[in-house]
């Protein structure tokens, strides 16, 4: 049995970096730490298309950005991954009060 105030407290959290946010990706979230149990259940067919590998994908560039960052040789594939991660990152930055519909959000992340 688990208490009805436990279940609420785990229905979903967001963690913020400060790191993150001083590099100037806003909001700052850590999106392997974040968790949601609604999850893509929430989100439009269409972009749970797009958006369907981007945790993957963002955790491992973070990976391998922190490994290049010591100036070793990358493989075509990694050097892919640091690029594609580049793109995942700036793309969803928006000015702040002006967020896109939804619709170019969709297309935006596609072009990514």
């Amino acid at each position: 049995y688990i208490p009805t105030n436990v279940i609420s407290i785990t229905d979903g959290q967001i963690c913020l970096e400060t790191d993150v946010f001083y590099r100037g990706i806003r909001p700052a979230i850590n999106v392997g730490l974040s968790v949601s149990r609604v999850g893509s259940a929430a989100q439009l067919k269409a972009m749970k298309q797009v958006c369907g590998s981007s945790k993957l994908e963002l955790a491992q560039y973070r990976e391998v950005a922190a490994f290049a960052q010591f100036g070793s040789d990358l493989d075509a594939a990694s050097q892919a991954l640091l690029n594609r991660g580049a793109r995942l990152t700036e793309v969803p930055k928006q000015p702040q009060y002006e967020p896109l519909p939804i619709e170019k959000q969709i297309v935006v992340i596609y072009a990514a």
